[in-house]
């Protein structure tokens, strides 16, 4: 049983089920994803439908409805980074680090040293002889030199899994509603670079979409352009990976997920390209990376992220990943480990407009 700490109703609890991905990319969007809704014996209808995303995110269970966008499909680049804040200077080290306008999302993590993780993102490097990944480098060195204290750097090498689904008890258990299958036929460009247009698309969309009936319409109108090719774009845009996925993305601290375990580990080389396809299909594992290591510091090279609704839970759930890596590997007690986040320190959105904007062309 998948149980909540959000008051939700049986509606509720299909939306968030159904809907986190395959929402349909078509000019009136809620009446397919009513009529699929009923087809797992939910009865609403369009405009009901509706209603109840626009309430369920002005409350706080969604954080947004619409698509999900890729940032680094968008251009400029970002990183995860780890450091140690004395305890003693803790506050004053988390001020300065925060302060960067590149710097997203601060944790403070269970670690005897590597206490603050952040996220670096940034838009493409100014100089052409350089890049994102010259850019990330120059802002940990400018925070450096800020805090006196040593950043590492955990770029990622290799991607496993992205994609965060937190399932509730109810209807549409499985959340195997897909209705991408609606969107226009397109096929994906092979540019790497947007255009004009399509920067300012990316701009309108990266905070969610209108939650009205027309929302694509709604999009066309702000930007002043063909709701058709609002539709095609963003379809095209799914296609090629710019947009991970379209739906309602959920407050998962609302739904009770608030265990947030990062699980890192030591994998051997020979077995890492095997291993992560295997973990990262394991339901509750929603981040799964290959990341560098740091000689003497930081030994581990892969990370997958877990969420649970209690310690407890979370425990289990590493504790069934570590499984999984014993059938390739003979994991001992020193080649893992797992932290918990004990506090956000920051958390605002990844500047996508920046880095729209630096690989317009």
């Amino acid at each position: 049983m998948r149980e909540v700490d959000a008051d939700l109703s049986a509606l509720d609890r299909a939306i968030i089920n159904a809907f986190q991905g395959g929402f349909p990319v078509t000019r009136r969007p809620f009446g397919p994803a009513a009529a699929a809704l009923g087809d797992h014996g939910v009865e609403v209808t369009g405009t009901e439908l509706c209603e109840r995303v626009r309430e369920l995110d002005d409350t706080g269970v969604l954080s947004r409805f619409g698509a999900l966008v890729n940032a680094e499909a968008i251009g400029g680049a970002a990183s995860l980074v780890a450091m140690h804040a004395p305890a003693e200077r803790f506050d004053e080290v988390v001020e300065t680090v925060n302060d960067f306008t590149e710097v997203a999302h601060n944790y403070e993590r269970e670690h005897p040293h590597l206490n603050v993780w952040f996220v670096v993102s940034v838009a493409d490097h100014p100089d052409p002889d350089k890049d994102g990944d010259d850019r990330v480098e120059e802002v940990l060195a400018e925070i450096e030199a800020a805090t006196g204290q040593e950043t590492y750097n955990l770029p990622k090498l290799q991607e496993f899994h992205v994609g965060a689904k937190f399932l509730v008890d109810g209807p549409v258990p499985d959340g195997d509603v897909d209705l991408s299958g609606l969107a226009p036929a397109v096929d994906p460009s092979d540019r790497s670079t947007l255009t004009p247009d399509e920067r300012d698309l990316v701009v309108e969309i990266q905070g969610g979409l209108p939650i009205t009936e027309t929302p694509y319409a709604d999009v066309a109108a702000a930007i002043d352009a063909d709701v058709e090719w609002v539709v095609e774009t963003i379809e095209r845009f799914r296609r090629e990976g710019k947009v991970r996925r379209v739906g309602v993305i959920p407050n998962h601290y609302a739904l009770g997920y608030t265990e947030n375990g990062m699980t890192v580990w030591d994998v051997p080389e020979d077995v890492l390209d095997e291993v992560g396809p295997v973990v990262a299909d394991l339901e509750f594992v929603t981040h799964c990376y290959e990341r560098p290591r740091h000689a003497g510091v930081w030994e581990y090279n892969f990370f997958a992220m877990t969420h649970g609704r209690t310690e407890a839970e979370s425990e289990r759930r590493v504790a069934q990943v570590r499984e999984t890596m014993a059938d390739y590997w003979d994991v001992g007690s020193d080649d893992w480990d797992t932290l918990f986040s004990t506090r956000i320190l920051k958390k605002t959105g990844i500047r996508i407009a920046e880095r729209a904007e630096s690989n317009t062309a």
